[in-house]
């Protein structure tokens, strides 16, 4: 009798299934993380303006007193 030899060729389900998970957890954690960082940005840019608006009130103050 003849053996046939199967030849491997492809992936199986199990490695596409696992493959698309791992892509979809790093994917979500890159989301996580840029929201966080946009969320920083944010409070930094506020901050900026806060400080702004400041200085320019007291350099207001200071010429009208002048």
């Amino acid at each position: 009798m003849k053996k046939i030899q199967k030849s491997k060729k492809g992936f199986t389900l199990v490695e596409m299934v696992l493959v698309i998970a791992i892509i979809v957890i790093l994917a979500a954690v890159l989301v996580l993380g840029i929201g966080a960082y946009l969320n920083k940005a944010k409070a930094a840019a506020s901050s900026v303006v806060e400080h702004n608006s400041s200085v320019e009130y007291v350099n207001s103050e200071i010429d009208a007193v002048l």
